[in-house]
């Protein structure tokens, strides 16, 4: 009976992963799977947090010197699609001046991640949202 299990399990596994492939870019799929700055800091220098309309819940949060961001991290409880583009503004971010930063877009986020499918694009737009809100809280 355990064979059975594993056997259909694996199946199952290869089913998922055959759909996500067809969904998504290669970008995509290793940005979820393996995020970058996925953590949730308390000693950062500004944070945004967003609730989106789909329900995913996106936080961002940076360390600033001299109006750069020198680290930032994210945490969300959404989709993999909204890992994705969590963990790929962390690195878009990380370097750049806070009025770069600013001028970032949900394309320019879509773009690098090689696009998303139509009905994940609200995902793209809750970072940059996220983003611009944590930016917004240290300009105050």
């Amino acid at each position: 009976m355990k064979n059975d299990l594993d056997k259909f399990l694996k199946n199952l596994q290869q089913k998922i992963e055959y759909e996500e492939e067809k969904s998504y870019s290669k970008i995509v799929i290793n940005e979820y799977r393996n995020p970058n700055n996925f953590r949730d800091i308390k000693n950062s220098d500004t944070s945004g947090k967003i609730k989106g309309p789909c329900g995913d819940t996106m936080k961002i949060s940076l360390k600033i010197d001299n109006n750069k961001i020198i680290d930032a991290f994210f945490w969300t409880d959404g989709c993999g699609a909204t890992i994705a583009c969590g963990s790929m503004i962390t690195k878009l971010v990380k370097g750049a001046s806070l009025d770069k930063a600013k001028k970032l877009t949900s394309e320019n986020l879509t773009e690098s991640l090689l696009g998303l499918p139509e009905e994940h694009l609200h995902c793209s737009k809750l970072v940059i949202n996220t983003l611009k809100k944590a930016i917004k809280n240290y300009k105050k």
